[in-house]
């Protein structure tokens, strides 16, 4: 296929598709192994547990995202070789010269599920009554808001949006990746007036009422245990040879929360791929050499989810809250983290120090790693003599002033490979140098919720990573819904508490403020590595590491795209076909 064209005109910036948009969208598929496939059959994956919701907005959840990937579509997605962005279900955009108008002319003939046609009306609805609004809980008007404002969405005809800015905004169309819902099945709720019955809508219990224009659409939800796509017959795209997208007839997900069941079912044939991790890679590698009917996959991770510890600086003990807020306690726990210990042992290797927010093979990418220092419990138990917090009571465990024990609750995900091993060895280190460290286990699903209550004391956690960091600013600018390690700096309805910032973290959100704006890629640049030093230098988490993304796929599965990792908000299993 032809690459997109760019034309340059007086005052205005067009980009262009070919005239075969249809097509599969994408100019090098070949170059990570996209072929022609066939039509036909099942393809089974698993799911790490139940969806809370079927309603994308409705939820902060990575089961509901990975399922609705592949029902629901975005104006933009990314090109799977370049990552770059390119059109989706809008074919075209033209740019103001200022970069404050963009108008997006939208691809005709495109059909909702239930086959009514999608249009302007279906864009302008989503995005000023859903995306926009502050009452739904997955909003994304932290992303969108240019010069303090929220983006303006209008309708010029059927086919046509513009969108206004109150700035120029060198990354306006990341954000846009996000998926349009049928503005003829939820205007009738109203969200804008009744959030909390529109976040309802699309339960777990209401699946085949789910539409989008996505490759697949729902066919059953076997609650606990399975859900059940199949292939939308008027799906869009189409291959190079002109045969429609999706190959696959069907496209299950078994729900197994185990991630050892998970290879199991693998292993016995239940499923055609799978993500594992660096202790199951040897022995799955192995099988593969000798012979087993699979491929083991490895590739550099730009949006895997390194783990952090996050302390509370809002924790309900004062003493505690007192003490995480205090750089020298973070840089104290910064060298106590046995980096090379959890790489090679948890990891088994197959992961390298983290960036700070950034993924090391990010182009935004600054190296910090000299800031992660090096292991090293004396210079720990040091930092900590300088905060006063010495034994006094010769029980083996420093206190607090006032005689409590330093000891605080270690939050961990107990269904994952990675964090318990993660936790436990940082108990340990710690008791060596008089921290008593308490694990208390949750379900990986209940963690952001637990944090964003301000309901744990210290946690390890993780975050993906995104192409541009503007992209986390929800999880990195403080006042964000994501900024759960300080509360404090969040507001009411949701505004910057500026009372709570300290410095370094009004800095940061005056980075992630202009970040916003700021067209030039120089200085964004500028702005986004002096962010990332101000991370490795004050701490708001301690990063621990980045692991590879691996996976294992059967030989009978063609087109599986695994070059960077998972892709979020981008369907590859619209190109999987079964051999």
């Amino acid at each position: 296929m032809r690459s997109l064209l760019t034309v340059l005109t007086i005052g205005l910036t067009v980009t262009a598709i070919p005239a075969h948009a249809a097509k599969v969208v994408g100019a090098n598929l070949a170059s990570i192994g996209v072929v022609p496939g066939k039509s036909g059959g099942t393809y089974t994956l698993p799911l790490g547990d139940s969806p809370q919701t079927f309603n994308y907005y409705g939820a902060i959840d990575n089961n509901t995202y990975t399922v609705l990937n592949n029902v629901l579509e975005s104006l933009v997605e990314y090109n799977l070789a370049t990552y770059k962005l390119e059109p989706g279900l809008a074919e075209s955009w033209t740019t103001s010269k200022d970069g404050k108008v963009w108008t997006f002319k939208l691809r005709q003939g495109v059909k909702w599920h239930d086959g009514q046609s999608f249009d302007a009306d279906d864009v302008v609805f989503t995005y000023n009554d859903i995306i926009l609004n502050p009452g739904v809980r997955a909003n994304q008007i932290p992303n969108l808001t240019f010069g303090g404002r929220p983006v303006k969405v209008e309708k010029v005809d059927q086919y046509t949006v513009r969108m206004t800015l109150n700035q120029a905004a060198g990354a306006f169309t990341q954000p846009l990746r996000t998926f349009i819902l049928p503005q003829h099945v939820f205007a009738k709720l109203d969200p804008v007036k009744n959030p909390e019955k529109f976040m309802q809508a699309w339960g777990t219990d209401q699946a085949t009422s789910v539409i989008g224009t996505g490759p697949f659409k729902f066919a059953g939800y076997a609650a606990g245990q399975k859900v059940t796509l199949v292939k939308n017959p008027t799906y869009w795209k189409t291959d190079p040879k002109g045969t429609k997208l999706p190959y696959l007839d069907r496209l299950e997900y078994l729900i197994i929360r185990d991630p050892q069941a998970q290879v199991a079912q693998f292993l016995a044939g239940n499923v055609d791929a799978v993500n594992i991790t660096g202790a199951q890679f040897p022995e799955l590698k192995q099988r593969e050499v000798a012979g087993a009917p699979f491929k083991v996959l490895r590739s550099k991770a730009l949006f895997g989810s390194p783990p952090h510890l996050a302390f509370n600086f809002d924790a309900k003990d004062p003493a505690l809250a007192k003490v995480f807020s205090d750089l020298r306690f973070r840089q104290a726990m910064q060298s106590a983290v046995n980096r090379r210990r959890i790489i090679d042992d948890v990891y088994n290797t197959i992961a390298v120090l983290p960036g700070h927010g950034v993924s090391p093979i990010s182009e935004w990418y600054v190296n910090t790693t000299r800031a992660l220092g090096t292991f090293d419990l004396k210079a720990a138990a040091a930092k900590l003599e300088t905060l006063g917090l010495k034994d006094t009571d010769r029980d083996g465990i420093r206190n607090l002033p006032g005689g409590k024990n330093l000891e605080f609750d270690l939050t961990y995900g107990t269904d994952s490979t990675i964090y318990p091993p993660i936790a436990t060895i940082l108990q340990n280190d710690l008791k060596s140098i008089g921290v008593k460290v308490n694990l208390k286990g949750l379900l990986v699903a209940n963690m952001l919720a637990t944090g964003q209550a301000g309901n744990y004391e210290a946690m390890l956690y993780a975050f993906g990573d995104q192409p541009d960091p503007q992209l986390r600013r929800e999880i990195w600018q403080p006042g964000q819904a994501l900024y759960y390690w300080h509360m404090g700096t969040r507001g009411e309805g949701g505004t910057l508490n500026t009372a709570a910032l300290q410095p370094w973290e009004k800095r940061v959100w005056d980075i992630f403020d202009q970040g916003a704006t700021v067209v030039d890629p120089v200085r964004r640049k500028a702005l986004y590595g002096e962010w990332q030093a101000l991370f490795s230098k004050n701490l708001p988490v301690i990063m621990v590491a980045k692991a590879d993304n691996l996976a294992a796929v059967r030989n009978t599965v063609g087109n599986f795209v695994y070059n960077l990792g998972p892709i979020p908000t981008y369907n590859t299993n619209t190109f999987i076909y079964l051999k």
